[in-house]
């Protein structure tokens, strides 16, 4: 049989409705990641690298459709009501349970730092839940919400050190944290936290991102599971000694397998 011929339009066409779902995508992930707070038009054009002409025409549209809600009054955007619908659907299956908020507690509580879950999702970590610790100098950088690439962040890079080396060379290749985020992600370098993290068990970010910030991250890793959920705590650098660290690391790795075992033991991996 010969081979289908498709019309060049209809590729064309095709190709340009691709670029208006990844735009629309970029909009809406440059809001749900700015840590709680609503942009200005300004704001968005500067995260996402697109013009200020398409940003505007894709946030009337989205606001028309009820994606996205403007306060005239101070003329910054927020996530409209219908993505509250879509997440409570969504909620159903991906929700995390009160067992697995429970563990993040519990951490924050037995660390006295602030302790967050994460999940992985393609190349990047999202974080879902953030806890308080009772110590009441506090690192802010991770909030829910908050998504990074795999490597960045300490459960970012717990994350990473679970998956086959092919995947890791191949995903430093095609993606330059280097020219975003600074000379310290350097493939080699990324490479080598990621060693580093194999042989200890649990990953460290010694405020790499955030000067005075440390944070500390282990996978949930379960036999014969994907490794697709990770816990961190952080806190300021000063409590993060390497004695300390050390302590830490232990107890995050009994919360992370007790954590593993949830997910090991739910309906698709979920928490």
């Amino acid at each position: 049989m010969d081979d289908v011929q498709i019309p060049a339009r209809e590729i064309r066409a095709w190709a340009q409705g691709t670029q208006v779902v990844k735009r629309v995508t970029q909009i809406l992930e440059a809001i749900s990641t700015s840590a709680g707070h609503a942009l200005r038009t300004v704001e968005i054009v500067e995260r996402t690298g697109l013009t200020r002409s398409t940003v505007h025409r894709l946030l009337t549209t989205l606001q028309e459709l009820g994606y996205l809600d403007r306060d005239e009054s101070t003329t910054r955007w927020y996530l409209g009501p219908e993505l509250h619908i879509l997440g409570t659907v969504a909620a159903q299956r991906y929700a995390v349970s009160s067992v697995a908020r429970r563990i993040v507690a519990e951490l924050a509580a037995s660390t006295g730092e602030t302790a967050l879950l994460s999940m992985r999702r393609a190349d990047e970590v999202v974080y879902l839940v953030r806890t308080e610790g009772n110590f009441p100098l506090r690192s802010s950088v991770l909030q829910e919400g908050v998504r990074l690439p795999l490597g960045v962040s300490a459960g970012g890079l717990a994350l990473l050190a679970y998956q086959k080396d092919e995947f890791i060379h191949r995903y430093l290749q095609e993606l330059d944290l280097e020219s975003k985020w600074g000379p310290q992600y350097t493939a080699a370098s990324i490479f080598d936290r990621v060693r580093r993290t194999r042989e200890m068990g649990y990953a460290i970010n010694p405020g790499v991102d955030v000067k005075g910030s440390f944070g500390m991250a282990a996978a949930a890793v379960a036999t014969g599971e994907p490794t697709r959920f990770a816990l961190t705590i952080t806190g300021v650098e000063s409590r993060f000694k390497p004695e300390r660290q050390r302590e830490l690391g232990k107890v995050l790795l009994s919360f992370a397998h007790k954590l593993a075992q949830i997910a090991a033991t739910t309906r698709g991996g979920a928490i």
